[in-house]
């Protein structure tokens, strides 16, 4: 059973960065496809970024060159790095992990604002 736990969210000024990071407890971590999905009130959930075992990686055409994703097999921990954020990019972030089904953390709220 895979838990996720994600952190770093928060209020951020237009232009300013955050990263997010997203911890799995779960052995095997490097075999698991990553990634990140956000949901803004009122719109569906939207796939943000993915990493896979193999270290590949995709992006939403709205933050590639702002956004990137990473992961630290050893620390079993996926990270967002987000930058030249902007208004549209709140919303709440949900990390997820994928092998055979699709495990989700809680979410952790972005909010870009001035």
């Amino acid at each position: 059973q895979v838990q996720l736990v994600e952190s770093g969210g928060g209020l951020v000024q237009p232009g300013g960065s955050l990263r997010l990071s997203c911890a799995a407890s779960v052995s095997s971590f490097s075999i698991y496809s990553m990634g990140w999905y956000r949901q803004a009130p009122g719109k569906q959930r939207d796939l943000v970024a993915a990493i896979t075992s193999g270290g590949s990686t995709n992006y939403a055409d709205s933050v590639k060159g702002r956004f990137t994703i990473s992961r630290d097999n050893a620390k079993n921990t996926v990270y967002l790095q987000m930058n030249s954020l902007k208004p549209d990019d709140t919303a709440v972030y949900y990390c997820y992990a994928r092998r055979f089904s699709t495990t989700w953390g809680q979410g952790t709220q972005v909010t870009v604002s001035s």
